[in-house]
C-alpha cells in the first residue's frame, strides 16, 4: 500500500502502519474484500480513489 509499512499479520489480516495515519491500516486477506473495507483504508491512509487505482495496476 502506498506509503505504507507492514508490520505483522494476525491471522486473516495484515497490519500496516502509515506515517500520516492516526490508526493502523488493516488489510483482511478474503478473496473479496469490501468496498466499505477498502474506502476505510484509503481514508485512514489519506489516499486518493486515483492513487489506490494505480495501485491495482502494479
Amino acid at each position: 500500500m502506498s506509503g505504507c509499512t507492514f508490520v505483522r499479520q494476525s491471522g486473516d489480516h495484515m497490519i500496516f502502519h502509515h506515517p500520516s495515519a492516526k490508526r493502523a491500516v488493516v488489510i483482511p486477506r478474503y478473496d473479496e474484500v469490501p468496498v466499505t473495507i477498502i474506502l476505510n483504508n484509503m481514508k485512514t491512509a489519506g489516499m486518493t480513489r486515483e492513487e489506490y487505482l494505480r495501485l491495482l495496476q502494479m
